[in-house]
């Protein structure tokens, strides 16, 4: 497969009905499925294999190579039907998407090709950034070494959302040949890679977010990428698909609370009908469940607009226009995040107001909705975002693209 810089077909949007079309069975599959999951904390291993098949890990990838040729705000929508299904799903697969991001906005080269075939065949890559134990504030102490023609990556990483499902592996590591900061892509398919699924969390069970260990990991020379060229957005793609999860959770969460209102035969005695779904009471809970729901996707989908601008304008030649983008797209993902973290979660918490004590119900798992949904905001600090946006309102402060956490001084 050729890919030219005369050959540079971009991913700017398709028929979405028509895309949405081929995964919406497969959805449905996977939300038969969510509630016995969390109930067992069962890995969605089946699951990822059906998206594998169908291709949804290429909905990005330009037509002219295979791909769906989606936008970004076609991919959040997609994200957020999936979440609606389970959750977990969108957010196992965040490291995926931010990596096919980043060779979508690679220059063209045979290498790029081969990554879009990749995709299209069905490889999925995980995420394997953050250093484990008292790692101090910046430093990476996951180093890669040549050896010979290749390399040999070495360390341990926690919080590898996705990486346990995965063919590939996004490895944030040092060279310790020059001590420059790279993304070593490393193949699942080989000895010397240790998956934990340890994740302790409350909520989001199932992601696979847990350690990942490299013993003189393999990894071809070809797949040592230099991190200065890694996309700018990266960290509003991240945070774009944590909107689409919480914003799935709270089409669930409507979906579960108005079945629940229609299915449901006692009634109080403090009550206004003779039937919860006629009680006017009720109806205006699940009303409003709605409209914190329908505000919420809304902004997960606008503030995918900016980063689809700026992945065009990487390739137009205006640095302006790019770097404008690239700020519009870090602010309004955390304007997004800001706003759509509190919804969802008072969503996920007045489901309960229009049900009685059976709602509480351990095998009924209605509680999931708001552990994941608190679980999720808990990522990119909301008082940060909080701040960044009003240092930008205020002073024109530009946005950081790229934070790190360790211990401090």
């Amino acid at each position: 497969m050729s890919d030219t810089r005369n050959d540079n077909p971009l991913s700017t949007g398709t028929d979405y009905e028509a895309l949405a079309a081929r995964f919406r069975p497969i959805f449905a599959r996977i939300a038969e499925g969510a509630l016995e999951r969390e109930r067992q904390r069962q890995l969605p291993y089946e699951p990822i294999e059906w998206l594998k098949k169908a291709g949804f890990g290429a909905v990005r990838v330009p037509k002219e190579f295979g791909g769906g040729g989606a936008s970004l705000p076609q991919l959040v929508r997609l994200l957020i039907e999936l979440a609606e299904a389970d959750s977990n799903l969108p957010q196992a697969l965040r490291g995926h998407f931010a990596f096919v991001e980043d060779r979508l906005n690679a220059a063209p080269s045979p290498q790029r090709a081969l990554w879009f075939q990749r995709f299209v065949e069905g490889d999925i890559v995980g995420n394997a950034w953050t250093e484990v134990g008292t790692v101090k504030l910046g430093d990476v102490i996951t180093r890669v070494s040549p050896d010979g023609s290749k390399w040999r990556l070495n360390g341990e990483k926690y919080y590898s959302t996705g990486s346990i499902f995965a063919d590939w592996i996004d490895v944030y590591a040092k060279r310790t040949d020059n001590d420059g900061d790279v993304i070593a892509a490393v193949s699942t398919h080989q000895a010397g890679i240790t998956q934990k699924d340890d994740w302790d969390g409350f909520g989001q069970r199932t992601t696979g977010s847990g350690t990942s260990r490299f013993e003189n990991a393999l990894v071809e020379a070809e797949n040592i990428i230099d991190f200065a060229t890694r996309f700018k957005y990266q960290t509003a793609l991240y945070q774009l698909v944590l909107l689409a999860v919480q914003a799935g959770i709270g089409r669930a969460v409507e979906r579960d609370a108005a079945r629940a209102v229609r299915e449901r035969h006692r009634v109080f005695s403090t009550g206004n009908a003779p039937q919860v779904a006629q009680d006017v009471q009720v109806q205006q809970v699940i009303g409003q469940i709605s409209a914190l729901v329908y505000a919420a996707e809304a902004a997960a989908v606008r503030a995918a607009e900016p980063a689809q601008r700026a992945y065009e304008a990487r390739f137009g030649g205006d640095e302006e226009r790019e770097k404008a983008a690239n700020i519009d797209a870090e602010i309004e993902s955390a304007k997004a995040q800001i706003i759509v973290s509190e919804l969802i979660i008072r969503a996920s918490s007045d489901l309960f107001n229009a049900l009685g004590a059976s709602s509480a119900s351990e095998t009924r798992a209605l509680d999931r909705h708001w552990r994941n949904a608190r679980t999720v905001a808990t990522h990119n600090p909301l008082i940060y975002k909080a701040r960044i946006v009003g240092d930008w309102s205020i002073n024109g402060t530009e946005p950081p693209y790229i934070w790190q956490i360790g211990s401090g001084k």
